[in-house]
Parts: structure tokens; C-alpha cells; sequence
């Protein structure tokens, strides 16, 4: 739990402020659009993740964006190193 000011709330006390590994808890079992750093993106069911961002994903979409087109790809399982996330979106890509 981070300090806070007096008279603060935390988020334990106040659930419109959640902590970032809240959020994701809130999303396992569900769909989750991955960013990455390179010109890549993720869209698969959540299974678990840890303090760093790790996580386990399945039945997944890679999208490859390339000066060509895009290209997609079907996984079953994976495990993502956190370290090449830029941002992720709870339910999934929009259509």
C-alpha cells in the first residue's frame, strides 16, 4: 500500500482508485488487448500475471503491422515478458 496524504483515502477504502495490478486482477479470465513496443499487438484471454508485468495469455491474435498490411496470427498459450507492453486494454480490440 503507497502512503497517502492525511485524510487520504487508499484504495482499499475508496474503489474509484484503483492500483494498476488491481485493474489487471479484475481482468483474469477475461480479454485483454496487449500493445507492444514494436509494432505488435495481442488480444487473448488473460490467465495470470505477476509484479512485472509477465503474463499468461490464451487463445491469442498477434497482429503484426508491417509497411505491407497487417498479419495475423493464431497462438493457443503464451507467456509475455512485461518489459514489451506499452499499454493494455481491458476487453479486448474494438471491431
Amino acid at each position: 500500500m503507497f502512503a497517502t496524504k492525511k485524510g487520504a483515502s487508499s484504495s482499499a477504502h475508496n474503489p474509484s482508485h484503483l492500483m494498476p495490478s488491481e485493474v489487471m486482477d479484475k481482468c483474469i479470465g477475461s480479454k485483454l488487448w496487449v500493445i507492444l513496443k514494436n509494432e505488435r499487438e495481442l488480444v487473448g484471454t488473460l490467465k495470470g500475471f505477476d509484479l512485472y508485468v509477465n503474463m499468461v495469455l490464451e487463445d491469442v491474435t498477434e497482429y503484426d503491422f508491417t509497411p505491407e498490411g497487417c498479419n495475423t496470427t493464431s497462438l493457443d498459450t503464451i507467456l509475455l515478458n512485461g518489459n514489451n507492453v506499452a499499454m493494455l486494454v481491458p476487453g479486448g480490440k474494438p471491431e
